[in-house]
């Protein structure tokens, strides 16, 4: 081996060695989600065939059910103020974690929309709700609930889609479609910085100190960053509004509400999907980001009351 070889390698071997170091520094998924993990944690866990699924059901037992699905990584939290003003009025809240998120399990699998589907349909056969339920989503949220509904009608007795994130993606990008370059790089670029940047949701972060560090939590466990990453390469975010033809043509009614100053699916965004729903309820939510249910809790939950009592 001439020097020329030798410096090559050694500095191909030296890189290897600094970017598993990088590696080592930067991951965060130091535990494994298991049931000690989850001893103490609030709510229900029920399996289903892909897997332990954390999940909530809140109200009377005898109140008309609402579906609330969250959005691409925070875990069901997000929804406490919908939660609270729902089952106050006498409705019965299911919440869950997607798989790879908050307290279910982190499956091996592909993280797309016939998974999310999935787990909604099972996890509302093992709790024996039967008839339909009122679904609402935010974010990845709003595509899955929609996706639900596009396939399953009568399941489904109505929609509510905030600031949904159809079509958000068009492709993913190359990087993060090579399998180990993507791993690299959301452990040791993008998950590193995931729980400061939810705070861009808000049009008023300063007002949410605890977000942040509440974020952080599920991330400690094994198998957070894939299912990102596997739903980033999916088709969660590709599909547009215009693709969901059953739901458009379907006489399910359909309330959309959206933040003015969502910079996360920009506010512009919403004529696309007003077009592709044309009998759609709307709202604009002033005063408010990518997370109008926290931010204008008051006023949202006045609309989704009103629209859930006239169907």
């Amino acid at each position: 081996m001439n020097r020329r070889t030798t410096l090559l390698v050694s500095s191909l071997v030296a890189l290897v060695l600094l970017a598993t170091a990088v590696y080592v520094a930067r991951d965060m998924e130091r535990n494994t989600l298991d049931a000690a993990e989850r001893a103490g944690v609030a709510g229900q866990f029920v399996q289903l065939r892909d897997g332990v699924t954390h999940y909530e059901l809140a109200g009377p037992d005898t109140g008309r059910t609402v579906v609330l699905l969250s959005g691409a990584t925070v875990p069901f939290y997000m929804w406490d103020p919908t939660r609270d003003a729902l089952v106050a009025n006498g409705f019965r809240v299911l919440r869950y974690d997607y798989f790879g998120r908050g307290f279910s399990d982190r499956p091996e699998l592909r993280y797309d929309l016939g998974t999310y589907d999935r787990q909604l349909s099972e996890l509302l056969d093992s709790l024996d709700i039967r008839g339909p339920v009122d679904v609402g989503g935010i974010s990845m949220g709003g595509v899955v609930a929609a996706h639900f509904a596009d396939h399953h009608p009568e399941r489904v007795r109505s929609l509510t889609l905030v600031g949904p994130a159809f079509g958000h993606v068009r492709e993913t990008p190359l990087p993060l479609r090579i399998p180990g370059v993507g791993e690299f790089l959301v452990t040791t670029v993008a998950a590193p910085g995931m729980a400061r940047s939810q705070l861009d949701d808000f049009l008023r972060p300063e007002r949410h100190p605890d977000w942040a560090e509440r974020y952080e939590v599920q991330m400690q466990y094994e198998g957070f960053r894939r299912s990102f990453l596997e739903t980033a390469r999916g088709d969660v975010f590709k599909r547009p509004a215009s693709s969901f033809t059953a739901l458009a043509q379907s006489r399910i009614p359909v309330l959309i509400l959206w933040g003015r100053a969502d910079r996360t699916v920009p506010f512009s965004r919403s004529d696309t999907v007003r077009a592709a729903l044309p009998r759609a309820e709307f709202h604009a939510i002033e005063g408010a980001a990518h997370l109008p249910q926290i931010e204008r809790a008051t006023l949202v939950d006045s609309i989704l009351l009103s629209f859930l009592r006239r169907h």
